[in-house]
């Protein structure tokens, strides 16, 4: 069966955010991330969506995962993508992230992000708190949607395994008031010889504007990346400044003594 025009009309309306947030609901684009999810969490899609070559090719994982299908051709492919060339296949999925666990959150490395607004960094952001196990990934109320096609794209699966929330850093120091609050400055002291302890909360800034001052009256230390070059480098890209961070924290973490 084709897709009806109400079902086009409400996969293009998902393009835009107040739609993804009316309907709860948001696409996954690209192969990998569509193999990953149809093999590890077929409950999350509602729909596949993709080209008959590629339904054929990947048909016992579709009939083993259980999802229902729908061949579609390039152009109709073309009219609900987000991007400018849309690829073989397309997901309708309606579940959310996983919400942060209280427990884990006391116990672990968390990331709050105070107003990540380039999609792309909060998508890898979120593939690189998966990749070093961080408990959870909070952004303030005016970060980007996580939901947003770049984002889900640059996550790489990532979204699903990760919790996210967004809320205030007060009210989250509100809900975990022993665990100390770690922020990214170029004027803090070098995360090569700063001691972070396991459980603690780690602010990335925005790209244009750094960290608020709402958001700073929250912080208890502050963490730099030396520069090793010639200093005409302003700053690092926020993504780019995580994973290092998380990469010095996480290796700390497993020397002895």
């Amino acid at each position: 069966m084709a897709l009806t025009r109400a079902q086009i009309k409400l996969l293009q309306s998902l393009k835009q955010k107040k739609y993804r947030q009316r309907y709860n609901k948001f696409g996954v684009e690209g192969e990998k991330i569509a193999l990953e999810l149809l093999t590890a969490s077929p409950r999350k899609v509602e729909l596949a969506i993709a080209l008959p070559a590629w339904a054929e090719e990947n048909r016992k994982l579709l009939e083993s995962s259980g999802v229902p299908l729908e061949t579609v051709s390039g152009e109709t492919l073309e009219k609900i993508s987000s991007f400018q060339t849309p690829n073989k296949v397309y997901l309708l999925v309606s579940t959310a992230p996983a919400s942060p666990e209280l427990q884990t959150v006391n116990t672990g490395l968390s990331l709050y992000l105070d107003g990540i607004q380039d999609p792309g960094n909060l998508g890898t952001i979120l593939r690189i708190a998966d990749w070093f196990g961080l408990s959870a990934v909070f952004c303030a109320p005016h970060s980007v949607e996580w939901a947003n096609p770049k984002a889900i794209q640059a996550s790489m699966g990532s979204f699903f395994r990760t919790p996210v929330e967004y809320l205030s850093l007060a009210a989250l120091r509100e809900r975990h008031p022993a665990l100390p609050v770690y922020a990214a400055s170029m004027d803090g002291e070098s995360v090569y010889s700063a001691s972070v302890p396991a459980a603690a909360i780690l602010v990335i800034g925005s790209e244009s504007h750094g960290i608020s001052a709402e958001t700073a009256q929250q912080v208890n230390a502050w963490l730099g990346i030396p520069s090793y070059g010639e200093g005409k480098t302003e700053s690092l890209n926020a993504a780019v400044a995580t994973g290092i961070l998380c990469a010095v924290i996480r290796g700390k973490e497993s020397i002895p003594g």
